[in-house]
């Protein structure tokens, strides 16, 4: 029998100082073996049946038994041929490792959003720009000896496919698998439209060697946003309604959850997380594939029926750091007049999460990380407020029709458009940054809007001497606006059209926020990476990195090293690495 084929992976997901997770899709039923090499020699083997998924196989191996504050070369085998790395002498990329953290030494966390697929050729770079995650595969590579300046973690803050706009020849795929079909919408007829076209979406997005070596030797995190399923998506009740009335919905919403929970949320869970999933366990348990399909159509259609039947948010701690990532998309109330980025039970666990209730030892740092910035360049804000507090008949109801379509049209539904919930953040904020155990910063994590910046936030109350508040957004990985929409974007920060926005909401009945914010850095509107610095001490750095062509070559660029501190920011210019 032959040797199944590594399709997908080597994936890096969670690691910790005695474990890590490792997931991997391969081309056929089989066991998989993750072995590690120790030092002096000797190795760890971990191994797990594939799942078997609408005809794809997965295995997501948790590792157990790691030395802390080593580096760990490891290998994917099956029956003892080696998967990964690839035999071929074409690869010449460094072993994938495991990393396991040494405590007390800076954390160092990148993250970003929005990235187009495509390889490092010119047509592609033409299209939508150098890829900040290849040329960052690739800077680590020239520092491979000293892997201090490599990521710990990377996160990915939503959009790493895009189901509703997808690559020309992920179209010509669909094209020639859907020929001859008298059903279907044309209007979405290069679309995704289940599971399976979905499993495309991630081979081509994850498949290239760069990334591909990245994503096995770095930690990842995973959120997702409005283009894993449709721009727009859950924008508004009336969206919401629309869509459920098209025949092809329904089988698209279903693929999107199921393939989310495989590809993007297992890997988000702690080993003692995954014990306890209840849909995994019960996958396993299936008697056969044909069980397991209808227990995670299941699950996806339940998702998508109601939010509080899954939670994609999800926390992680590392050291005296916690990553708290907010779940802003799937799990929103829509009522007109009710709007919340969250349902009551989920926001009661980000609150408890984000207060450390379930902590013994206060906490240096915490990062929110949520898709959708809080904190926007001020005129969109502002008219972020107008266009909800009209749709809620602040205006008459001659205005709430035009407001939802202006909604919709323009993506007017970030937090400053669900206004309870921006308010309720706003004081979880202020509760968090004001208690006798306050961390010394609190970063919110954010990509979305195609532009990259950083923004001190000033709470009424918070001793700014002790803790620090900031917005930092980084979008995109590599997508980046066209010069029009560019300057559509510093235009509505000008002073004249903020003022004016401001005006708007207010006589629309919108008070003031209970919180101020400057964007001091930005924005930047190139591919790139942000990444955090943060020690046990309370120090909390930023680096700017974009992806850029210099002298014919594919580089990330240091654009800005911000250093946060208590009641001052300093900002250094760099025009090279």
């Amino acid at each position: 029998m032959a040797t199944p084929d590594l399709l997908l992976g080597p994936l890096l997901r969670y690691v910790d100082d005695a474990r890590a997770t490792v997931w991997v899709e391969t081309s056929a039923a089989c066991e998989v073996e993750v072995v590690v090499d120790l030092p002096g020699g000797d190795v760890l083997r971990s191994s797990s049946e594939t799942l078997g998924l609408h005809g794809h196989h997965y295995a997501l191996l948790v590792v157990e038994g790691l030395p802390a504050g080593e580096r760990l070369p490891y290998r994917i085998e099956v029956a003892g041929a080696r998967l990964w790395p690839p035999v071929e002498e074409s690869w010449t990329w460094p072993a994938s490792e495991i990393r396991t953290p040494d405590l007390g030494t800076p954390l160092r966390l990148a993250f970003g959003s929005c990235r187009r697929a495509g390889d490092d050729d010119p047509a592609s770079v033409e299209l939508v720009g150098v890829d900040a995650l290849s040329t960052l595969a690739r800077r680590m590579v020239t520092q491979h000896a000293d892997e201090q300046s490599w990521p710990d973690l990377l996160l990915f803050a939503g959009d790493q496919v895009y189901a509703d706009d997808p690559t020309p020849a992920i179209v010509d795929r669909l094209r020639e698998r859907h020929q001859g079909r008298a059903d279907g919408d044309s209007a979405v007829r290069d679309e995704i439209g289940d599971f399976e076209e979905y499993t495309w979406l991630y081979r081509e997005t994850w498949g290239p060697d760069a990334v591909r070596w990245l994503l096995s030797t770095v930690p990842t995190c995973m959120l997702l946003d409005d283009h894993d399923l449709r721009d727009d998506w859950n924008t508004s009740q009336s969206w919401r309604e629309e869509m459920a009335r098209q025949p092809w919905w329904r089988e698209r919403v279903t693929g999107a959850f199921a393939s989310y929970w495989v590809y993007q949320h297992l890997g988000n869970l702690s080993p003692d997380e995954l014990a306890e999933d209840r849909l995994l366990g019960e996958l396993r348990a299936a008697p056969d594939e044909e069980t397991r399909n209808r227990l995670i159509d299941d699950f996806a259609r339940a998702a998508d029926d109601e939010p509080s039947n899954a939670r994609w948010s999800f926390s992680r701690d590392l050291g005296t750091t916690r990553l708290l990532a907010i779940d802003s998309r799937c799990a929103r109330r829509l009522a007109p007049d009710d709007r919340h980025m969250t349902d009551a039970a989920e926001w009661e666990w980000v609150h408890d999460q984000a207060t450390g209730a379930d902590r013994d030892e206060p906490l240096q740092h915490l990062l929110l990380a949520t898709t959708l910035p809080a904190f926007l360049l001020h005129g969109i804000h502002h008219a972020e407020g107008f266009d909800e507090a009209v749709a809620e008949g602040a205006w008459g109801r001659w205005a709430q029709g035009p407001a939802e379509k202006l909604r919709q049209a323009a993506d007017l539904e970030h937090w400053a458009a669900f206004r309870r919930s921006f308010d309720d953040l706003v004081a979880l904020l202020r509760e968090v940054a004001s208690s006798p155990q306050r961390p010394a910063s609190v970063l919110l994590l954010s990509g979305d809007v195609h532009c990259s910046y950083t923004a001190r936030v000033r709470l009424p109350g918070v001793d700014v001497d002790r803790t620090v508040v900031h917005q930092l957004v980084m979008s995109p990985f590599r997508n980046p606006l066209n010069r029009q929409m560019q300057i559509a974007n510093k235009l509505l920060d000008s002073r004249p059209v903020r003022a004016l926005t401001r005006l708007l909401a207010l006589s629309a009945g919108v008070r003031e926020p209970m919180v101020d914010w400057d964007v001091e850095q930005g924005p930047w509107f190139d591919n790139g990476v942000m990444t955090v610095v943060l020690a046990e001490d309370g120090a909390a750095d930023v680096e700017v990195d974009h992806a850029l062509l210099k002298d014919g070559h594919q580089v990330l660029t240091r654009t800005a090293d911000v250093s946060l501190r208590p009641a001052r920011s300093r900002r250094r210019m760099v025009t090279s690495v």
